[in-house]
């Protein structure tokens, strides 16, 4: 979903940079001040607070002075990341939580570079970001000035929409323009690229209420013959299944999802990004498909006759073998963006629409259904038969999956949950209890490691009186764990959980299946002291290295009122199961004995 030429600005004339000194004391933006006088930096912050924005969070530089001295008078709360990379994180796992915008500020150069890994990211995650990038006076683009990069070609692909502010009246309309679309339709990121001038210029231009995309349009309703068709299809089918994608989360329909397939007992199974989509303790509910799905989830996927996805993407993590993925089924895909319809796998109906308008729709009708008992108790009975297991008898080494499902009961599944990427990613996957949406906070499309840390930053300011647990392996810990300096600083009690077994878990575990156990480069042959940089950072340490002292320690670091760094050693040959190898269908399952 891309407007970029309708949305990129490029007016004829260029503006001459002008120093304008004029100071507005803090106060209400009152509405005979909005036409007065006042700087581009000025102008932007009471836009974004016209946006309902609560947190900032930025690093500053050259580029953006002119802002963050505007910053400096504190109408709203700037986090100063300890990198790029860390903040473009946190305004994920705060856009995830909170379903606001995500905001960040960067500087020019290699400060809006280091944030191009959050910004794809959130594209391929659809979360709503608005990242203003700092770029060189307008004099300065393009003749290679100190700190100049090209972020509008660089952020093209990456971004539902970018700017670049070439008049200091147009801040008003692209900042609400990048706010609609950002958190609109499917969500994502948009960028504004804001030369230095720019905030240093004087307007009297107002606010923008208004929205005039004509190129740009977002379903709002229902088409009544989709709704009569999909359960004209329900009506027929023996063995209907509902996979539940990142959409219902989105769309915070997961209630209305609950109801239907109880009203209508149907089996569910969730994406990566899905799971909280239906509770855990849900006796439909099977677990996450995939590649390291569940044996349940993945047979139903094989065997089902009706398949319903509500926000999904079938992505080859689901779908590894598109031509043999759910064979026997008719195919429903509800989705808020067209192109995702029969993109990867063929649909017989293909609806574009959220999810919650959708469901909302079918909880107003009342159409009987097939009975699906037979089929509900065998999809019970497989899982039954194979659930997600491990070794309890190790003496030696710690549980990574022991100590996520105790961790699940001392936070009784009500946790929000973050993660870096990798084996301890699956396992949180596999075995935390979730409920609900806003609860899990992962990078799925892009596979970022680093996340963790930052986006439990951002989930905890969304919601602070939720327990925050963050679950990391210690490559991807070793990425951006400075951002832990803001733990103590901002008062937040996240609990990190890290997984160390000394490797890449997931790299050597591909390693020892499909290189011949040929370990280039994926065991870490020297560490820091993880408990010595915990308390560096102001955060208490718990050291976990004898499973006989797993709970009693994890229940003493939960009851531990502040920002704890949990290290749970563990072996590093244990894998993640079960697993279906790249290009296998989701029947081929390895590693269930």
């Amino acid at each position: 979903m891309n407007n970029k030429e309708s949305n990129v600005l490029n007016p004829e004339a260029t503006v001459d940079p002008v120093q304008y000194t004029k100071t507005i004391e803090p106060q209400a933006f009152e509405e005979e001040t909005l036409n007065a006088l006042r700087t581009g930096s000025e102008l932007l912050v009471e836009a974004l607070l016209h946006e309902d924005v609560d947190f900032i969070f930025g690093y500053p530089g050259g580029a953006v002075l002119p802002l963050y001295d505007t910053f400096y008078d504190g109408k709203i709360k700037h986090i100063l990341a300890r990198h790029e990379q860390g903040a473009t994180h946190a305004a994920e796992g705060y856009a995830r939580v909170s379903g606001k915008t995500g905001v960040v500020v960067v500087t020019s150069g290699p400060g809006a570079t280091n944030a191009i890994t959050g910004i794809t990211d959130a594209y391929s995650d659809s979360l709503p970001l608005v990242v203003f990038t700092g770029q060189v006076a307008t004099p300065g683009i393009g003749i290679d000035a100190f700190q100049e990069a090209d972020l509008l070609s660089m952020t093209t692909p990456i971004t539902k929409a970018n700017y670049q502010v070439k008049n200091v009246d147009d801040i008003p309309r692209i900042i609400h323009e990048a706010f609609y679309l950002a958190n609109s339709g499917r969500k994502g990121p948009v960028v504004v690229d804001f030369p230095k001038d720019m905030g240093v210029l004087s307007t009297t231009a107002p606010l923008e209420d208004e929205v005039n995309l004509p190129a740009y349009h977002v379903e709002e309703e229902v088409n009544e013959t989709d709704i009569k068709q999909l359960l004209d299809y329900l009506t027929k089918a023996q063995k209907p299944l509902i996979l539940a994608g990142a959409g219902i989360n989105h769309s915070k329909s997961n209630a209305l999802l609950t109801d239907f397939v109880t009203q209508h007992q149907i089996p569910v199974v969730t994406t990566l990004l899905g799971l909280g989509a239906i509770p855990y303790e849900s006796p439909l509910f099977l677990g996450m498909g995939g590649m390291h799905g569940s044996y349940a989830s993945n047979m139903a996927l094989t065997e089902c006759d009706l398949l319903i996805n509500f926000g999904g993407r079938f992505d080859d993590r689901l779908a590894s073998n598109p031509n043999e993925f759910a064979p026997n089924a008719t195919i429903v895909h509800v989705d808020i963006d067209e192109s995702e319809i029969n993109k990867v796998i063929a649909t017989d109906l293909g609806i574009v629409a959220d999810c919650k308008k959708v469901l909302e729709a079918l909880s107003h009708t009342h159409t009987a259904t097939n009975s699906h008992k037979k089929w509900v108790k065998h999809c019970r009975d497989n899982k039954s038969l194979h659930p997600f297991k491990y070794n309890k008898a190790d003496e030696t080494f710690c549980r990574p999956q022991e100590a996520i499902e105790y961790i699940g009961k001392i936070t009784h599944g009500d946790a929000i949950v973050t993660t870096d990427v990798g084996q301890h990613q699956m396992w949180a996957a596999q075995f935390y209890p979730f409920k609900n949406y806003g609860q899990w906070v992962t990078s799925g499309g892009l596979g970022t490691m680093g996340f963790g840390i930052p986006s439990a930053i951002g989930a905890q300011l969304a919601a602070p009186d939720k327990t925050v647990v963050c679950f990391v392996g210690d490559g991807g810990f070793q990425m951006t764990n400075q951002e832990m300096a803001l733990l103590p600083e901002y008062n937040l009690n996240v609990k990190i959980v890290l997984i160390n077994n000394g490797t890449l878990g997931m790299v050597k575990q591909w390693q020892d299946k499909f290189f011949n156990k040929r370990f280039s480069h994926s065991v870490f042959n020297d560490q820091p002291d993880f408990m010595k940089m915990a308390e560096a950072y102001g955060v208490q340490g718990f050291l976990i290295n004898e499973p006989s002292k797993l709970k009693e320690t994890l229940d003493d670091a939960f009851a531990y009122e502040g920002p704890a760094l949990i290290e749970v050693r563990i072996s590093p040959t244990e894998p993640v199961n079960p697993m279906i190898p790249s290009g296998k269908a989701n029947h081929e399952m390895e590693g269930l004995e």
